[in-house]
């Protein structure tokens, strides 16, 4: 198989992901969507995007929750647990990683601001 069929295969993944994102995304379905084994979809995937599948998860999910806190959501314990997070804690240490502001922080900057920090992001 030539790079551009794999190529395709994984963007192919990556829209599976995009329209599944509230879902548990296992490995083994996503590896199915791309016709790969396991292991040889984790290693294609990473040389392809640049981070492991769920690393690849995590940020389009912490994006979404940066949209949310931008939109006015209130309750971060909210956004985090739509994020995947279990606790506010361990949600405000990936978003600070990510964004470099703390949820809360996050939300009080001006629109613009906060609009270039997620499309920088």
């Amino acid at each position: 198989m030539d790079y551009s069929a794999s190529a395709e295969r994984i963007d192919g993944v990556k829209r599976y992901i995009r329209e599944h994102i509230d879902e548990p995304l296992q490995r083994e379905v996503l590896a199915g969507v791309a016709g790969f084994s396991v292991p040889h979809f984790h290693r294609l995937f990473a040389a392809s995007v640049g981070q492991s599948m769920a690393g690849y998860v995590r940020w389009l999910r912490l994006g979404r929750a940066g949209r949310k806190l931008r939109m006015g959501a209130v309750d971060i314990t909210e956004v985090a647990l739509a994020a995947g997070y279990d606790t506010h804690a361990s949600f405000g240490k990936a978003f600070k990683h990510r964004f470099g502001l703390s949820p809360s922080a996050f939300r009080q900057l001006d629109c613009w601001v906060a609009t270039d920090l997620l499309r920088r992001g």
